[in-house]
């Protein structure tokens, strides 16, 4: 993993990633108290190396809440023997069709499921073939952003929430059945807090989700825009994102609540393949 600790940190005594042993079928249960306690001080862990089936997969993301069943993945070419609650993400396509999910264009920073009232605790991607050297992940440390904050800008969204858009994937492509939002104050989508706490820490973090269709509910909509763009505008700092440049075997998982992601581009012809899996 290429990174560094950002400034502030979700916990004063650790950096917000750590790396871990690697993973297999036999020593997942025998690392999974290493791994919760892990959890506690890092929103990031890091496995290099791994061999892991999708049931262990899913085995792993039960270590850290209940692994949520994938909604129907329409349009891609095979899922059968896979368990319900893996996502394919991947590039790839064959014989005209999707392999998996969100392609391979560049994914803007955002927070998984932040548009339905419980979100996944937990995220976790498992590189299956990945190109080497391209389509890194990036992580941001919201509660270093939430920190960074000036004291006034703080309290000010200290009672406020966001209503997270639910008609658009992380890709900015419509779901299925969905047409597009006309008017954000009235759309569809869950609402949460702008600021929540960590409650293995205590640590308060900025629970920004997605910007686009973003709206905070109360305010007349250009204040909320307004509001909105500022708090964006905190989360330019590169000394508080890291970036995971992965290899075959990586398994990385996060914390939703504590960071958010991206990812970079891919180039035409390369391939990427991940298995994803999701707890709350």
């Amino acid at each position: 993993m290429t990174a560094h600790s950002p400034a502030g940190g979700t916990d004063p005594a650790a950096p917000p990633f750590a790396t871990l042993p690697p993973l297999t079928s036999a020593r997942l249960a025998e690392l999974a108290p290493r791994i919760k306690e892990a959890w506690l001080r890092h929103p990031v862990l890091v496995f290099h190396a791994c061999r892991l089936t999708p049931q262990d997969l899913v085995a792993f993301g039960a270590l850290f809440g209940a692994p949520v069943p994938v909604p129907p993945q329409e349009g891609v070419v095979d899922t059968a023997g896979l368990p319900p609650e893996i996502m394919i993400v991947s590039n790839i396509v064959e014989n005209g069709r999707n392999v998996g999910h969100l392609g391979g264009g560049e994914l803007s920073w955002h927070t998984d499921m932040c548009y339905v009232p419980e979100p996944a605790v937990a995220s976790a991607l498992y590189a299956v073939e990945v190109p080497q050297g391209q389509g890194d992940t990036w992580f941001l440390d919201m509660t270093a952003v939430h920190d960074s904050l000036p004291a006034p800008l703080r309290g000010r969204i200290a009672t406020l929430s966001c209503k997270h858009d639910d008609s658009r994937t992380a890709a900015g492509d419509l779901r299925h059945g969905r047409g597009p939002v006309a008017d954000v104050t009235t759309s569809s989508g869950a609402v949460h807090p702008l600021v929540r706490v960590r409650p293995e820490t205590g640590r308060k973090a900025l629970y920004l989700g997605r910007r686009l269709n973003a709206y905070v509910p109360g305010l007349p909509l250009t204040e909320s825009d307004a509001l909105l763009d500022e708090l964006w505008t905190y989360c330019d700092d590169p000394a508080l994102a890291w970036a995971h440049r992965w290899r075959p075997g990586d398994l990385v998982v996060w914390d939703n609540r504590a960071v958010m992601h991206r990812r970079d581009a891919l180039p035409d012809g390369a391939r990427r393949l991940m298995h994803r899996i999701q707890a709350r």
